[in-house]
């Protein structure tokens, strides 16, 4: 936290600069917030001068206006800025989605965020982290083609994978719904992390008498499973939100995000460890110093988590934080 002694005028000041700058992307003149801070254009220009000296405003050019520094919008999320009251539209969107019932909780907080990426216009990302006692309810597969199925996995906590499972060669809609059967009566019940052993130490010395392609199905089914243990779930939506900000209308710059957003390991990066909401500004966060990454970590129904909104360091900080906690509020307030 910047430890400043700012004047009441400063900060005044620094926060009408920061929310102007916020809203119009522009670099703000001090002839433009005079008649504002009721204070004369040369006084305005002094206390901007005084405001750049301790480093938390700076200029795009010699003769244009001022616009906020990396240490302005921190110092302004840290002692000016407050929560801002969540309007009765955004929260009606979020509400038909933290009310619905129907919805397991994965797909409410994936919902949510979307809904929120599409309110802010920011990158909005879930980083699910399936806890060790999260146990398989049912197993699903649909087939593509011939050669492609999509396996479901669904958990006793409500969690929901799909997994693509491609086979070596073809193999009979007979054989495909007898292994399924087979594994929803031998595995329903074990830990998501342990499904890979019960398939090699359960299923696999009995599959064989019940189907004709067995191996291949078993080492399909194998490796999934192997892969639904060990990857991370990542969800992202509107990844490229940011792209469309001002701030992002360079060639280089466009590549080198849409190339952080596609690297898994970059995202997984953002996975949060506190349960508080951290805002990380420009040179603060790991992922990139020209965007602002706001998250939290969530614990619901025994499966913990990361939700994160990625937007431009002029982020709407406070309906951002408002719009973080109240999804986080509702998606854990079901384990009370």
């Amino acid at each position: 936290m910047i430890k400043l002694l700012l004047t009441q005028r400063q900060t005044d000041l620094l926060k009408l600069i920061v929310e102007d700058y916020i809203q119009t992307a522009r670099p703000v003149s001090s002839k433009s917030i005079c008649d504002v801070m009721g204070c004369s254009s040369a006084t305005v220009r002094a206390e901007m001068s005084q405001l750049e000296e301790y480093g938390l405003l700076e200029k795009e050019h010699i003769s244009s206006g001022r616009i906020p520094s990396e240490k302005g919008y921190r110092y302004y999320v840290d002692h000016i800025m407050k929560p801002k009251e969540m309007s009765g539209d955004d929260m009606l969107k979020l509400q038909t989605i933290v009310n619905n019932k129907s919805l397991v909780v994965s797909d409410v907080i994936s919902r949510s965020m979307e809904i929120v990426s599409e309110l802010t216009h920011y990158t909005a990302i879930v980083l699910g982290n399936s806890s060790k006692d999260n146990l398989v309810s049912k197993i699903e597969v649909i087939p593509v083609d011939e050669q492609m199925l999509v396996a479901i996995v669904v958990t006793d906590k409500g969690h929901v994978e799909h997994k693509n499972i491609y086979l070596e060669g073809k193999v009979s809609s007979r054989d495909i719904s007898k292994t399924v059967e087979l594994i929803n009566k031998l595995i329903v019940g074990t830990p998501i992390d342990d499904v890979s052993s019960f398939l090699e130490f359960q299923v696999k010395p009995i599959i064989a008498s019940y189907v004709e392609q067995h191996e291949m199905l078993y080492n399909a089914f194998y490796h999934a499973f192997s892969d639904f243990a060990s990857n991370e779930s990542v969800k992202m939506a509107g990844r490229r939100n940011i792209l469309m900000q001002p701030e992002f209308n360079d060639a280089e710059k466009i590549r080198e995000i849409i190339n952080k957003f596609e690297d898994k390991d970059m995202v997984s990066s953002i996975k949060e460890e506190d349960s508080g909401i951290h805002v990380y500004i420009g040179s603060e966060n790991n992922f990139d110093d020209d965007v602002t990454i706001v998250k939290t970590k969530y614990n619901t129904h025994g499966e913990e988590g990361t939700i994160a909104l990625i937007g431009p360091k002029r982020m709407e900080y406070d309906r951002v934080i408002t719009l973080l906690d109240y999804i986080k509020e509702n998606i854990e307030k079901e384990d009370e």
